[in-house]
This record gives C-alpha cells, sequence and structure tokens, in this order.
C-alpha cells in the first residue's frame, strides 16, 4: 500500500511559478513510476508529466511542455512538478499518482494506469 500527500499548491499570477511536492510512504519508492494529472471543474482528468522509476525518463503533456518540470528524489520519497510561466488555463486540482511497474507503451497517459493516487492540491492562476 501506498499513501500519496500533495502540497504546494495555492494562488498565483499569470506568469508566476509553483512547485508541488507530492510524498509518497513505503520503502520500496524507486520501483514507482509516477505521474501528475489536473482536473478543471466541468472537465476530464488530463495527464500532465509523468517519470520512470529511475528517474531518467520523462513525458509531459504538450500543453506544458517547456514550462513544466518533473523531478523525483529518492532519498525522500518525494516526486515533484515545477511549474513556470503559468497561465489561466492551468487552473484545476492537481493529482500525484503512482504506479507499481515501469511504463509500457504510452500508458503513462491513462489514469487508469496507476494504481495510487493521492487527494489532489488546488491550483489557481489569476489574470
Amino acid at each position: 500500500q501506498v499513501q500519496l500527500v500533495e502540497s504546494g499548491g495555492g494562488l498565483v499570477q499569470d506568469g508566476g511559478s509553483l512547485r508541488l511536492s507530492c510524498a509518497a510512504s513505503g520503502r520500496t519508492f524507486g520501483s514507482y513510476a509516477m505521474g501528475w494529472f489536473r482536473q478543471a471543474p466541468g472537465k476530464e482528468r488530463e495527464f500532465v508529466a509523468a517519470i520512470s522509476g529511475s528517474g531518467v525518463n520523462t513525458y509531459y503533456a504538450d500543453s506544458v511542455k517547456g514550462r513544466f518540470t518533473i523531478s523525483r528524489d529518492g532519498a525522500k520519497n518525494t516526486v515533484y512538478l515545477q511549474m513556470n510561466s503559468l497561465k489561466p488555463e492551468d487552473t484545476a486540482v492537481y493529482y500525484c499518482v503512482a504506479r507499481f511497474a515501469q511504463y509500457s507503451g504510452t500508458n503513462y497517459l491513462r489514469p487508469d494506469a496507476y494504481d495510487y493516487g493521492g487527494q489532489g492540491t488546488q491550483v489557481t492562476v489569476s489574470s
């Protein structure tokens, strides 16, 4: 069983930055591929970014490529999402997810490909 706790959300102005953190319980953190999804009001949950268990491979949605960076710290069992140049359309609840297997093909894009998820943290970007 893995518990994921997100933090770092908040209110920021257009063009600002935030860093989200996701702390994971358990002693096999490196065995989990991790990701971030987001869901805005009235919209479906969408993929944002993902990182392999080793941290070598990262994947991004086109809408955030070049602005967001996903990383992980094995010593702290934590995954980060650095978000720069934020836009009002980035406003959403951001969820951390974990998969006890490495990615195959493009399954990192699918919410149902993950075994665990956090409660989410709200990010609001004002114009």
